[in-house]
């Protein structure tokens, strides 16, 4: 079986600070790590080698030079391969650029490979965007079948059956091959890195792939293929903590609550 993860490197969200004045976010000096949604991927995807030792899973990311960084650390914790793209003409894609991207992506690691993928594996969101779209839109481009929010998969005879959160609860959802699968955050915790893999991966020639390349029509990425526009970027306001009445008895408690409503007028 033949895997593609596609990962994204994000901002540590818990280590972003907000200028209160300015009311906007301070990025500088905020390190870059793995979309850890993605990282449940990679996971869930090693995990299927580990049971099918014939498993091929391949990484792939879109960026600039510090995002070998990450494609290095999923090395480190069980991918056989990763493959950087990078090109000026994607700067300032949105999702449904990007999207194209990845695609055109999937299918020329395939012919470097010699070897079709039999699913392609994302986070069901970025920690930057929180979209939720390159999964679907990727799929929509390769024409194959979709699978969203999945916490755990069973492959067998050429399908899959994933176990997907929902609104409802756990829905199971069964595709064909060859499919794109979202994963949302998982039963187990992905593994970590040995001091071994580490160096080994830190050796390992990531290859580069252009625009050129991938054969893409510039009109279709970048800031011109990318419908969304962003107006501006703020901060919300931070809401108020509530009240929390803890009364001796029940009746005590509705009538401080009756009373408090009462002074907001709300009653």
């Amino acid at each position: 079986m033949n895997i593609l993860v596609c990962i994204k490197q994000v901002p540590d969200i818990e280590k972003i600070k907000v200028d209160s004045a300015k009311k906007v976010m301070i990025m500088e000096g905020v390190p870059l790590i793995v979309n850890q949604y993605d990282t449940y991927a990679l996971e869930t995807a090693v995990r299927i080698k580990d049971a099918d030792p014939s498993t091929k899973v391949v990484v792939v990311t879109m960026g600039s030079a510090q995002t070998k960084d990450a494609l290095k650390s999923c090395l480190s914790v069980g991918a056989d391969k990763a493959y950087m793209v990078s090109d000026e003409a994607f700067n300032n894609s949105d999702t449904l650029a990007a999207s194209v991207v990845l695609g055109a992506a999937a299918k020329a690691i395939e012919a470097r490979e010699g070897a079709a993928f039999d699913m392609i594996m994302c986070g069901k969101q970025a920690a930057d965007g929180d979209t939720g779209h390159v999964g679907p839109q990727l799929a929509e481009f390769l024409n194959y079948p979709q699978i969203t929010s999945a916490m755990e998969l069973t492959v067998e005879g050429g399908k899959i059956k994933a176990n997907c959160q929902s609104d409802d609860g756990v829905n199971v959802i069964a595709a064909e091959l060859p499919v794109v699968v979202t994963m949302s955050q998982t039963p187990y915790e992905p593994r970590y890195a040995s001091v071994k893999t580490k160096m080994a991966a830190n050796r390992a020639e990531i290859p580069v792939l252009t625009a050129a390349d991938l054969g893409i029509d510039a009109a279709r990425v970048g800031a011109g293929g990318s419908p969304t526009k962003e107006i501006r970027e703020y901060v919300p306001e931070r809401k108020k903590g509530g009240v929390k009445i803890e009364e001796e008895t029940a009746e005590e408690s509705v009538a401080k609550l009756v009373a408090l409503l009462s002074d907001a007028g709300v009653l």
